[in-house]
Protein backbone atom coordinates (compact mmCIF):
# COMPACT_ATOMS: atom_id res chain seq x y z
CA UNK A 1 0.00 0.00 0.00
CA UNK A 2 1.24 3.87 -0.76
CA UNK A 3 1.76 5.57 2.64
CA UNK A 4 -1.53 7.77 4.11
CA UNK A 5 -3.00 9.68 6.97
CA UNK A 6 -6.67 8.80 7.19
CA UNK A 7 -8.55 10.98 9.46
CA UNK A 8 -12.26 11.30 9.59
CA UNK A 9 -14.03 15.16 9.64
CA UNK A 10 -17.43 14.39 9.68
CA UNK A 11 -19.35 13.37 12.15
CA UNK A 12 -22.79 10.91 10.60
CA UNK A 13 -26.70 10.90 11.55
CA UNK A 14 -28.35 8.59 10.04
CA UNK A 15 -31.88 7.00 9.85
CA UNK A 16 -35.38 7.92 9.84
CA UNK A 17 -36.42 10.96 12.12
CA UNK A 18 -32.53 11.82 12.24
CA UNK A 19 -33.03 15.40 12.18
CA UNK A 20 -35.33 15.72 14.82
CA UNK A 21 -33.59 13.46 16.84
CA UNK A 22 -30.05 14.61 16.69
CA UNK A 23 -29.92 18.52 15.58
CA UNK A 24 -31.07 20.36 18.68
CA UNK A 25 -28.46 18.86 20.86
CA UNK A 26 -25.84 19.89 17.59
CA UNK A 27 -27.67 23.12 17.48
CA UNK A 28 -26.29 24.14 21.04
CA UNK A 29 -22.48 24.02 20.01
CA UNK A 30 -22.69 26.61 17.50
CA UNK A 31 -23.76 30.61 17.64
CA UNK A 32 -27.04 32.36 16.97
CA UNK A 33 -27.06 33.09 13.21
CA UNK A 34 -27.39 30.24 10.75
CA UNK A 35 -27.26 30.79 7.05
CA UNK A 36 -29.78 27.79 5.45
CA UNK A 37 -28.75 26.97 2.38
CA UNK A 38 -30.64 24.94 -0.33
CA UNK A 39 -32.06 24.72 -4.14
CA UNK A 40 -34.82 24.96 -6.34
CA UNK A 41 -37.17 25.18 -3.25
CA UNK A 42 -38.03 21.38 -2.86
CA UNK A 43 -37.50 21.27 0.29
CA UNK A 44 -40.46 23.51 0.76
CA UNK A 45 -42.88 21.11 -0.83
CA UNK A 46 -41.98 17.98 0.66
CA UNK A 47 -41.69 19.65 4.24
CA UNK A 48 -38.03 19.13 4.75
CA UNK A 49 -37.89 23.23 4.98
CA UNK A 50 -40.77 23.40 7.50
CA UNK A 51 -39.20 20.49 9.78
CA UNK A 52 -35.73 22.49 10.14
CA UNK A 53 -37.17 25.73 10.68
CA UNK A 54 -38.82 24.66 13.13
CA UNK A 55 -35.97 23.01 14.95
CA UNK A 56 -33.97 25.98 14.04
CA UNK A 57 -36.89 28.65 15.67
CA UNK A 58 -36.96 26.27 18.80
CA UNK A 59 -32.58 26.96 19.45
CA UNK A 60 -33.29 30.31 19.20
CA UNK A 61 -31.65 30.60 15.84
CA UNK A 62 -31.97 33.60 13.60
CA UNK A 63 -31.79 32.13 10.16
CA UNK A 64 -30.61 33.77 6.63
CA UNK A 65 -31.80 32.06 4.08
CA UNK A 66 -29.12 31.20 0.74
CA UNK A 67 -31.33 30.28 -1.77
CA UNK A 68 -31.46 28.80 -5.40
CA UNK A 69 -28.38 26.88 -5.39
CA UNK A 70 -28.36 25.55 -8.98
CA UNK A 71 -27.51 22.04 -10.27
CA UNK A 72 -23.46 22.54 -11.07
CA UNK A 73 -22.99 25.28 -8.74
CA UNK A 74 -21.54 28.63 -10.06
CA UNK A 75 -18.72 30.60 -8.81
CA UNK A 76 -20.94 33.39 -8.77
CA UNK A 77 -23.21 31.45 -6.72
CA UNK A 78 -20.28 31.25 -3.98
CA UNK A 79 -19.98 34.61 -4.25
CA UNK A 80 -23.32 35.44 -3.46
CA UNK A 81 -23.49 32.81 -0.53
CA UNK A 82 -20.04 34.56 0.94
CA UNK A 83 -21.16 38.26 0.76
CA UNK A 84 -24.79 36.96 2.95
CA UNK A 85 -22.59 34.67 5.27
CA UNK A 86 -19.95 38.15 5.81
CA UNK A 87 -23.16 40.72 6.13
CA UNK A 88 -24.96 37.89 9.27
CA UNK A 89 -21.90 37.41 11.01
CA UNK A 90 -22.85 33.49 10.26
CA UNK A 91 -21.91 30.93 12.72
CA UNK A 92 -22.77 27.82 11.29
CA UNK A 93 -23.99 26.96 7.60
CA UNK A 94 -26.37 24.48 7.27
CA UNK A 95 -26.33 23.08 3.51
CA UNK A 96 -29.97 21.16 2.79
CA UNK A 97 -29.71 19.29 -0.16
CA UNK A 98 -27.72 16.83 -2.54
CA UNK A 99 -24.05 16.91 -3.65
CA UNK A 100 -24.60 20.45 -5.72
CA UNK A 101 -25.78 22.70 -2.45
CA UNK A 102 -23.17 21.15 -0.33
CA UNK A 103 -20.59 21.57 -2.68
CA UNK A 104 -21.43 25.20 -2.87
CA UNK A 105 -21.25 25.78 0.48
CA UNK A 106 -18.05 23.84 1.30
CA UNK A 107 -16.13 26.71 -0.52
CA UNK A 108 -18.88 29.35 0.69
CA UNK A 109 -17.34 28.55 4.00
CA UNK A 110 -13.73 29.26 3.33
CA UNK A 111 -14.30 31.94 0.89
CA UNK A 112 -16.45 34.21 3.49
CA UNK A 113 -13.64 34.23 5.83
CA UNK A 114 -11.02 35.69 3.41
CA UNK A 115 -10.60 38.63 1.08
CA UNK A 116 -8.92 36.42 -1.69
CA UNK A 117 -10.39 35.43 -4.15
CA UNK A 118 -10.49 31.16 -3.73
CA UNK A 119 -10.39 30.53 -7.22
CA UNK A 120 -7.48 32.36 -7.98
CA UNK A 121 -5.44 30.89 -4.37
CA UNK A 122 -6.40 26.98 -5.81
CA UNK A 123 -6.87 26.80 -9.23
CA UNK A 124 -4.60 29.46 -10.62
CA UNK A 125 -2.04 29.69 -7.83
CA UNK A 126 -2.54 26.33 -6.41
CA UNK A 127 -2.64 27.01 -2.88
CA UNK A 128 -4.80 26.21 0.15
CA UNK A 129 -7.15 28.04 2.16
CA UNK A 130 -5.09 29.49 5.18
CA UNK A 131 -8.22 30.32 7.50
CA UNK A 132 -10.39 28.19 9.17
CA UNK A 133 -13.91 27.93 7.23
CA UNK A 134 -17.13 28.99 9.17
CA UNK A 135 -18.82 25.89 10.82
CA UNK A 136 -20.28 23.96 8.14
CA UNK A 137 -23.20 21.26 9.03
CA UNK A 138 -24.76 18.91 6.00
CA UNK A 139 -28.40 17.40 5.78
CA UNK A 140 -28.59 15.05 2.69
CA UNK A 141 -31.78 14.71 0.67
CA UNK A 142 -30.23 13.34 -2.48
CA UNK A 143 -27.80 11.03 -2.21
CA UNK A 144 -25.01 9.71 -4.73
CA UNK A 145 -22.71 12.21 -4.54
CA UNK A 146 -21.60 11.67 -1.12
CA UNK A 147 -20.55 15.57 -1.11
CA UNK A 148 -21.18 15.51 2.51
CA UNK A 149 -18.17 13.36 3.39
CA UNK A 150 -15.39 14.91 2.55
CA UNK A 151 -13.73 18.67 1.86
CA UNK A 152 -13.95 18.60 -1.94
CA UNK A 153 -16.22 20.73 -3.94
CA UNK A 154 -16.86 20.76 -7.74
CA UNK A 155 -17.45 24.57 -8.82
CA UNK A 156 -18.39 25.88 -11.70
CA UNK A 157 -16.74 29.44 -13.43
CA UNK A 158 -18.60 30.20 -16.36
CA UNK A 159 -16.68 33.19 -17.20
CA UNK A 160 -13.41 30.86 -17.87
CA UNK A 161 -15.18 27.27 -18.75
CA UNK A 162 -13.96 25.50 -16.29
CA UNK A 163 -15.71 22.98 -13.57
CA UNK A 164 -13.25 21.85 -11.46
CA UNK A 165 -12.26 20.46 -8.02
CA UNK A 166 -11.56 23.00 -5.22
CA UNK A 167 -10.92 22.51 -1.59
CA UNK A 168 -12.26 23.93 1.16
CA UNK A 169 -14.48 22.89 4.13
CA UNK A 170 -15.72 19.12 5.31
CA UNK A 171 -18.71 19.34 6.92
CA UNK A 172 -18.54 18.68 10.96
CA UNK A 173 -21.74 16.37 10.66
CA UNK A 174 -24.18 15.11 8.12
CA UNK A 175 -27.92 14.46 8.56
CA UNK A 176 -29.03 11.22 6.28
CA UNK A 177 -32.09 10.12 6.47
CA UNK A 178 -33.32 7.62 3.82
CA UNK A 179 -36.86 8.94 4.05
CA UNK A 180 -36.48 12.61 2.50
CA UNK A 181 -35.08 11.18 -0.85
CA UNK A 182 -38.58 9.24 -0.81
CA UNK A 183 -39.94 12.41 -3.35
CA UNK A 184 -37.17 12.64 -6.10
CA UNK A 185 -38.15 11.73 -9.39
CA UNK A 186 -36.85 8.49 -10.46
CA UNK A 187 -34.31 9.83 -13.05
CA UNK A 188 -32.56 12.03 -10.05
CA UNK A 189 -33.00 8.74 -7.92
CA UNK A 190 -30.99 7.10 -10.67
CA UNK A 191 -28.44 9.08 -12.09
CA UNK A 192 -27.59 9.99 -8.62
CA UNK A 193 -26.87 6.16 -7.33
CA UNK A 194 -24.71 5.85 -10.62
CA UNK A 195 -22.23 8.14 -10.16
CA UNK A 196 -21.70 6.98 -6.59
CA UNK A 197 -21.09 3.70 -9.10
CA UNK A 198 -19.07 5.88 -10.36
CA UNK A 199 -17.06 7.00 -7.38
CA UNK A 200 -16.55 3.39 -6.75
CA UNK A 201 -15.08 2.40 -10.72
CA UNK A 202 -12.80 5.36 -10.74
CA UNK A 203 -11.15 4.45 -7.12
CA UNK A 204 -11.12 0.77 -8.00
CA UNK A 205 -9.46 1.50 -11.81
CA UNK A 206 -6.90 3.44 -10.25
CA UNK A 207 -3.40 2.69 -11.15
CA UNK A 208 -1.68 -0.19 -8.78
CA UNK A 209 0.56 -2.90 -9.45
CA UNK A 210 -0.88 -4.80 -6.44
CA UNK A 211 -3.97 -5.94 -4.72
CA UNK A 212 -5.23 -3.24 -2.44
CA UNK A 213 -8.23 -4.01 0.57
CA UNK A 214 -9.49 -0.85 -0.98
CA UNK A 215 -10.39 -3.16 -4.09
CA UNK A 216 -12.67 -5.77 -2.25
CA UNK A 217 -14.31 -2.81 -0.56
CA UNK A 218 -14.93 -0.99 -3.73
CA UNK A 219 -16.16 -4.54 -5.08
CA UNK A 220 -18.76 -4.63 -2.44
CA UNK A 221 -19.90 -1.15 -2.40
CA UNK A 222 -20.11 -1.51 -6.54
CA UNK A 223 -21.77 -4.56 -6.43
CA UNK A 224 -24.81 -3.33 -3.78
CA UNK A 225 -25.18 -0.24 -5.59
CA UNK A 226 -25.93 -2.24 -8.59
CA UNK A 227 -28.16 -4.56 -6.28
CA UNK A 228 -30.19 -2.07 -4.77
CA UNK A 229 -30.33 0.25 -8.22
CA UNK A 230 -32.69 -2.87 -9.77
CA UNK A 231 -34.52 -2.84 -6.57
CA UNK A 232 -36.01 0.50 -7.27
CA UNK A 233 -36.47 -0.21 -10.71
CA UNK A 234 -39.22 -2.64 -9.36
CA UNK A 235 -40.30 -0.63 -6.36
CA UNK A 236 -38.76 3.24 -6.61
CA UNK A 237 -40.15 3.41 -2.91
CA UNK A 238 -38.45 0.86 -1.62
CA UNK A 239 -36.98 2.20 2.18
CA UNK A 240 -34.09 -0.15 2.48
CA UNK A 241 -33.21 0.49 -1.17
CA UNK A 242 -32.81 4.26 -0.21
CA UNK A 243 -31.13 3.45 2.60
CA UNK A 244 -28.74 1.02 1.01
CA UNK A 245 -27.92 3.96 -1.29
CA UNK A 246 -27.58 6.87 1.16
CA UNK A 247 -24.71 4.59 2.88
CA UNK A 248 -23.03 3.37 -0.22
CA UNK A 249 -22.84 6.96 -1.79
CA UNK A 250 -21.27 8.08 1.78
CA UNK A 251 -19.15 4.82 1.36
CA UNK A 252 -17.61 5.75 -2.14
CA UNK A 253 -16.38 9.33 -0.66
CA UNK A 254 -15.87 9.15 2.90
CA UNK A 255 -11.84 8.03 1.86
CA UNK A 256 -12.02 4.54 3.29
CA UNK A 257 -11.98 3.92 -0.54
CA UNK A 258 -9.10 5.48 -1.32
CA UNK A 259 -6.36 5.05 1.37
CA UNK A 260 -2.98 3.67 0.20
CA UNK A 261 -4.03 4.00 -3.53
CA UNK A 262 -4.35 5.85 -6.42
CA UNK A 263 -7.17 6.93 -7.99
CA UNK A 264 -8.42 7.74 -11.62
CA UNK A 265 -10.97 10.08 -11.80
CA UNK A 266 -10.34 11.02 -15.39
CA UNK A 267 -14.25 9.90 -16.26
CA UNK A 268 -15.11 12.18 -13.80
CA UNK A 269 -12.83 15.13 -15.62
CA UNK A 270 -13.97 14.49 -18.98
CA UNK A 271 -17.60 15.07 -17.52
CA UNK A 272 -16.68 17.93 -15.35
CA UNK A 273 -15.79 19.59 -18.71
CA UNK A 274 -18.62 18.22 -20.21
CA UNK A 275 -21.01 20.13 -17.80
CA UNK A 276 -18.55 23.43 -17.92
CA UNK A 277 -20.07 23.85 -21.55
CA UNK A 278 -23.50 21.58 -21.49
CA UNK A 279 -24.71 22.14 -18.00
CA UNK A 280 -25.51 18.51 -18.43
CA UNK A 281 -27.02 16.75 -15.64
CA UNK A 282 -23.26 14.85 -14.10
CA UNK A 283 -25.20 11.24 -13.25
CA UNK A 284 -25.95 11.12 -16.88
CA UNK A 285 -23.03 12.33 -18.33
CA UNK A 286 -20.64 10.06 -16.55
CA UNK A 287 -23.33 7.36 -17.89
CA UNK A 288 -23.02 7.53 -21.63
CA UNK A 289 -18.56 8.09 -20.73
CA UNK A 290 -18.10 5.38 -19.00
CA UNK A 291 -18.74 2.66 -21.17
CA UNK A 292 -16.57 4.29 -23.95
CA UNK A 293 -13.75 5.35 -21.54
CA UNK A 294 -13.24 2.12 -20.51
CA UNK A 295 -12.84 0.60 -23.72
CA UNK A 296 -10.45 3.01 -24.59
CA UNK A 297 -8.44 2.14 -22.03
CA UNK A 298 -8.71 -1.95 -20.87
CA UNK A 299 -6.21 -3.25 -23.03
CA UNK A 300 -3.92 -1.59 -20.44
CA UNK A 301 -5.17 -3.31 -17.07
CA UNK A 302 -6.57 -6.30 -18.54
CA UNK A 303 -6.37 -8.43 -15.40
CA UNK A 304 -8.34 -5.76 -13.74
CA UNK A 305 -11.33 -5.81 -15.35
CA UNK A 306 -11.55 -9.00 -16.10
CA UNK A 307 -11.67 -9.29 -12.15
CA UNK A 308 -14.25 -6.25 -12.32
CA UNK A 309 -16.41 -8.42 -14.93
CA UNK A 310 -16.16 -11.25 -12.26
CA UNK A 311 -16.58 -9.63 -8.75
CA UNK A 312 -19.07 -6.94 -9.61
CA UNK A 313 -21.34 -8.31 -12.35
CA UNK A 314 -20.83 -12.09 -11.88
CA UNK A 315 -19.64 -12.97 -15.24
CA UNK A 316 -18.03 -16.78 -15.14
CA UNK A 317 -14.95 -16.48 -16.90
CA UNK A 318 -15.18 -20.04 -17.77
CA UNK A 319 -14.45 -20.60 -21.59
CA UNK A 320 -13.35 -16.66 -22.13
CA UNK A 321 -9.84 -15.99 -22.63
CA UNK A 322 -8.94 -12.62 -19.86
CA UNK A 323 -9.55 -10.28 -22.82
CA UNK A 324 -13.09 -11.57 -23.34
CA UNK A 325 -14.09 -11.69 -20.03
CA UNK A 326 -13.05 -7.98 -19.57
CA UNK A 327 -14.80 -6.79 -22.27
CA UNK A 328 -18.02 -9.10 -21.41
CA UNK A 329 -17.69 -6.50 -18.07
CA UNK A 330 -17.92 -2.99 -20.08
CA UNK A 331 -21.03 -5.05 -21.53
CA UNK A 332 -22.45 -5.47 -18.36
CA UNK A 333 -21.97 -2.31 -17.33
CA UNK A 334 -23.47 -0.70 -20.57
CA UNK A 335 -26.62 -3.12 -20.55
CA UNK A 336 -27.02 -1.88 -16.77
CA UNK A 337 -26.87 1.18 -18.07
CA UNK A 338 -29.73 0.61 -20.32
CA UNK A 339 -31.83 -1.54 -17.82
CA UNK A 340 -31.70 1.57 -15.74
CA UNK A 341 -32.97 3.90 -18.66
CA UNK A 342 -30.08 6.37 -18.08
CA UNK A 343 -28.87 7.69 -21.26
CA UNK A 344 -25.97 6.31 -23.47
CA UNK A 345 -25.62 9.31 -26.08
CA UNK A 346 -24.69 12.55 -25.35
CA UNK A 347 -27.80 13.79 -27.77
CA UNK A 348 -29.53 12.54 -24.90
CA UNK A 349 -28.90 14.89 -22.36
CA UNK A 350 -30.15 17.81 -21.54
CA UNK A 351 -27.77 20.83 -22.65
CA UNK A 352 -27.80 24.52 -22.63
CA UNK A 353 -25.54 24.08 -25.83
CA UNK A 354 -25.62 22.47 -29.04
CA UNK A 355 -23.56 19.67 -28.78
CA UNK A 356 -21.21 19.57 -31.74
CA UNK A 357 -17.90 18.46 -32.61
CA UNK A 358 -16.29 21.95 -32.27
CA UNK A 359 -18.02 22.47 -28.94
CA UNK A 360 -16.31 18.55 -28.34
CA UNK A 361 -13.09 19.67 -29.30
CA UNK A 362 -12.93 22.81 -26.56
CA UNK A 363 -14.44 20.23 -24.21
CA UNK A 364 -11.53 18.08 -25.03
CA UNK A 365 -8.67 20.77 -25.11
CA UNK A 366 -9.52 22.37 -21.72
CA UNK A 367 -10.41 18.67 -20.09
CA UNK A 368 -7.35 18.11 -17.20
CA UNK A 369 -5.36 15.29 -17.51
CA UNK A 370 -4.62 13.08 -15.07
CA UNK A 371 -1.48 10.67 -14.13
CA UNK A 372 -3.16 7.92 -12.19
CA UNK A 373 -5.30 5.60 -13.78
CA UNK A 374 -3.69 2.79 -15.89
CA UNK A 375 -3.34 4.92 -19.33
CA UNK A 376 -3.37 8.62 -19.15
CA UNK A 377 -4.90 9.94 -21.82
CA UNK A 378 -4.26 12.44 -24.79
CA UNK A 379 -6.43 15.71 -25.47
CA UNK A 380 -7.13 14.16 -28.92
CA UNK A 381 -7.67 10.88 -26.90
CA UNK A 382 -10.28 12.56 -24.82
CA UNK A 383 -11.59 13.91 -28.33
CA UNK A 384 -12.14 10.47 -30.19
CA UNK A 385 -14.04 9.02 -26.91
CA UNK A 386 -16.64 11.87 -26.81
CA UNK A 387 -17.18 11.87 -30.49
CA UNK A 388 -17.98 8.17 -29.71
CA UNK A 389 -20.71 9.03 -27.35
CA UNK A 390 -21.88 11.32 -30.02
Amino acid sequence: MENFVYEYPTKVYFGKGAAGQHLPGILADYGPNVLLAYGGGSIKRNGVYEELTGILQAAGKTVTEFAGIMSNPTWAKVQEGARLAREHRIDLILAVGGGSVVDCCKIVAAQAVTDEDLWDLEMVRHKMPAKAPIPLGAVVTASGTGAEMNGGAVITNEEVKIKGGMFAAAPRFAVLDPAYTLTLPRMQVLSGAFDTLSHAMETYFGRSDRDNVSDEVAEAVMRSTVTNMRTLLGDLNDYTARSNLMWTSAMAENGILKVGRLTDFECHQIEHQLGAYTDCNHGQGLAVIHPVYYRHIYKSAVPKFARFARNVWGIDPAGKTEEEAAQAGILALEAFILECGLPTKLSQLRSRAEITPALLRQVADSCNLLPNGYKQLTHDEVYDILMECL
